[in-house]
């Protein structure tokens, strides 16, 4: 079964996903399905809402960065959005999530 790609275009920061590339900014273009589409939107959903979390989470000061599961789980989250947009960008996109040197993460665990 072949889905039709349309081009997409990204803003990571607000979580924006638009078909047009002049209706506001954005930091990638990718080329998604429907069904990719979709994943995308609720990865960006879900770190929306554990950004909710983390803000009412800040006013309890004595929890550390660290420690804190909300903070864990809005970073998987991102680097999962940084993983599809790699995998679904064009070539520039590529190119600037692999300079970031975030999908690396396994190279944390293996210091060779």
């Amino acid at each position: 079964m072949n889905e039709e790609r349309y081009d997409y275009y990204i803003e990571v920061a607000t979580g924006e996903i638009s078909r047009s590339s002049t209706d506001s900014p954005w930091n990638f273009k990718i080329s998604a399905t429907d069904e990719e589409i979709t994943r995308l939107r609720e990865v960006f959903d879900n770190n929306h809402s554990v950004d909710w979390q983390n803000f009412y989470r800040a006013h309890v000061p004595y929890i550390q960065y660290h420690y804190d599961r909300q903070n864990d789980a809005y970073d998987e989250n991102l680097h999962l959005v940084y993983e599809m947009i790699h995998q679904l960008g064009d070539e520039e996109a590529k190119k600037f999530i692999e300079s970031m040197g975030i999908l690396q993460s396994d190279s944390r665990e293996d210091p060779q």
